[in-house]
């Protein structure tokens, strides 16, 4: 069986939402799964005048995302197969994931992050929001880690559905509603099937590598 860990870091919903389908995908397609978010550094003060943003990380933080474990170093080491999500802030990942990435030191160290493979996935505020950035940001990360990139490239037809951004990785993007007070949670049906085909092509190739390293 295949070991898969989602870990991610939300902060208004899109990337929890994206991250529970990878999940469910992955559980169906016949892997052990671990769900995990990323804690918050401290409580977010990312935009207090941002009512719109402010509402809408309370309502994210207060709500279904608090009874996913806290993603811990173990985690890594136990995965075949890590998706890793975060938004996107100003082309880069997003602070918590990267605070939690500089905790792996001693497992990379030991080369226990080495052939594992790894793919992302991300969400921004506008289409042009640094969504490819965002994902090479975290490639950076794994080329150190000697882990294997799987990204999704265009090797399936919903990967051209026009809300799934680019082939480097699943892509949503969010923005404000008419209604005040709220900010959109645009994750798409596409979005969601795309990212669960995502996750299952980094599963597959995940096995493949293990199958091949143990003969």
């Amino acid at each position: 069986m295949t070991n898969v860990a989602i870990v991610y870091y939300s902060a208004t919903g899109n990337i929890h939402k994206l991250a529970v389908a990878a999940a469910e995908a992955a559980e169906k397609a016949g892997a052990q799964v671990r769900l995990r978010r990323v804690a918050e550094i401290q409580e977010s003060t990312l935009a207090p005048n941002y009512t719109e943003w402010t509402q809408a990380y309370e309502e994210h933080t207060g709500g279904s995302s608090r009874e996913v474990e806290i993603a811990t170093i173990d985690d890594l080491d136990w995965a075949d197969a890590i998706i890793w999500g975060t938004p996107g802030r100003y082309g880069s990942m997003a602070g918590p994931l990267k605070h939690f990435i500089d905790q792996t030191f001693e497992l990379h160290a030991r080369a226990g992050l080495k052939n594992k493979a790894m793919s992302s996935f991300t969400s921004t505020g506008t289409q042009h929001g640094g969504q490819e950035s965002t994902l090479l940001s975290l490639s950076n990360v794994f080329y150190h880690w000697g882990a294997i990139i799987v990204p999704p490239g265009v090797t399936d037809p919903i990967l051209l559905a026009p809300s799934n951004g680019n082939p480097y990785g699943v892509s949503a993007t969010s923005g404000l509603q008419a209604v005040p007070g709220h900010l959109a949670q645009n994750v798409t049906d596409d979005n969601l099937a795309a990212i669960g085909y995502q996750t299952v092509r980094t599963m597959e190739i995940a096995a493949a590598i293990k199958a091949g390293l143990q003969k």
